[in-house]
């Protein structure tokens, strides 16, 4: 039974260790800062998540389960919100678009001049 999870910890973490790698390789690989924040989100997430419950399986402690139960929903909850941040704030600096970019539905809606978003609803009565 032993063998059996270490198995499957290994097959966790090695699947784990090549999110994390495609995520290096798509950080050089993508043409600016939004493809490259999207590869580093979701790869990356996936990764270490993985990554997590191999060694969670490997220890087979229900400490450590629980440990690890934690840092993967912390992990899960603040790797988007950090990445669309990051996103944000090179749209507000001006971070070039991928020249072959065929849509911007950001155009318009944010006011540069005071970083923040426009006021959509004082449109609407105008």
């Amino acid at each position: 039974m032993n063998i059996v999870l270490e198995i499957i910890a290994g097959i966790l973490i090695v699947s784990g260790s090549i999110f994390i790698f495609l995520t290096a390789v798509g950080l050089v690989k993508m043409p600016d800062l939004y493809t490259r924040v999207s590869v580093t989100t979701k790869a990356s997430t996936l990764g270490v998540g993985l990554v997590i419950v191999g060694t969670a399986v490997f220890f087979h402690d229900l400490a450590v389960y629980a440990r690890s139960i934690l840092i993967v929903i912390f992990v899960f909850m603040t790797s988007p919100v950090s990445s669309h941040m990051i996103g944000r704030a090179g749209y507000l600096d001006g971070a070039a678009l991928w020249e072959k970019t065929k849509a911007n539905h950001l155009e318009g809606q944010y006011d540069l001049k005071n970083k923040s978003l426009k006021n959509y609803y004082s449109k609407k009565e105008d």
